[in-house]
């Protein structure tokens, strides 16, 4: 079983930035990849960001797309998203989420899940 524990929400003016830290129970290489998802009220859960700890390849939404990176550190078991040029419609609960099997985009592959850490914009 992998727990996954997130860190690092908070509230932020546009503009700013973030850090959300993901600290997983198991040694990294037990799964396959690390993913950031996000969900704001009313809207379905969308992928963020992936990080696949074999080769540290990582991909992204294109709305995230060159403001936010995300890294692994295999030491730690622990994934970042790192977040810059905040702005309002990155407003969501940010979920970490972990997969022994595939390297996905969609929620349902991933088979562990944090409890979510809340990221507010404000204009």
């Amino acid at each position: 079983q992998v727990q996954l524990v997130e860190s690092g929400g908070g509230l932020v003016q546009a503009g700013g930035s973030l850090r959300l830290s993901c600290a997983a129970s198991v040694r990294a290489f037990n799964t396959v990849t690390m993913g950031w998802f996000r969900q704001a009220p009313g809207k379905e859960r969308e992928f963020v960001a992936g990080f696949r700890w074999s080769d540290r390849s990582t991909n992204y939404a294109d709305s995230v797309k060159d403001r936010f990176t995300i890294s692994g550190d295999t030491a730690k078991s622990t994934v970042y998203l790192q977040m810059n040029s905040l702005n309002p419609e990155d407003t969501a609960i940010y979920y970490c989420a972990a997969s022994r099997v595939v390297v996905s985009t969609k929620p349902h592959d991933y088979s562990y899940w944090g409890q979510g850490t809340q990221v507010t914009v404000s204009s």
